[in-house]
């Protein structure tokens, strides 16, 4: 989690400071403790693949775990093109399936309609667009040769099954 910066709070919403209590009211009044830092987390979190952010950990945390550094790396990679992940999903969705209204775009391209526009149109790919996709599909098959480091073909092909199995099954719930 990320620290927010506020704005420095207006004259008016300012708090004005307690007066101090004298004499024997201040002698019974109890004295507030300091706060106890947290036990062993304080500063330093285990890195990813280590205790509960490894293998023992909870499946569904270490799919998110895996999720957010895949697409943490993907946002740097594609940031030196000027493409965000969702324009390169679209991109993609485009060359894949082309002549798709927003709203199927925005379906299988994993976004909210809003993110793909409201209206419903076709959309196809420009000569612009697809060589913007070429440029793009070279750092992100970089990020997957690394994914897939050290894993052989049945692997790749078990994994996979895997991953598209869980979002088939849990397509069916919602």
């Amino acid at each position: 989690m990320r620290k927010i910066k506020l704005p420095a709070k207006t004259p008016a919403a300012r708090k004005t400071p307690k007066r101090r209590k004298s004499g024997a009211a201040a002698k019974s009044a109890p004295r507030r403790q300091k706060s106890i830092p947290a036990p062993v987390l304080a500063g330093a979190r285990p890195p990813p693949g280590k205790g509960r952010r490894g293998e023992q950990g909870h499946l569904a945390y270490l799919l998110r775990q895996a999720q957010a550094a895949t697409r943490l790396t993907l946002e740097r990679q594609l940031a030196e093109l000027g493409v965000t992940p969702p324009q390169f999903a679209v991109l993609t969705m485009l060359r894949a399936y082309p002549g798709l209204s927003g709203a199927d775009l925005a379906r299988v391209a994993l976004l909210t309609p809003q993110t793909v526009h409201g209206r419903v149109l076709q959309w196809t790919l420009t000569c612009r667009g697809a060589t913007l996709l070429d440029k793009s599909r070279r750092p992100v098959r970089a990020l997957e040769r690394r994914l897939i480091a050290g894993l052989g073909a049945k692997a790749q092909a078990t994994v996979r099954r895997w991953l598209s199995k869980i979002a088939a099954d849990l397509a069916q719930d919602g």
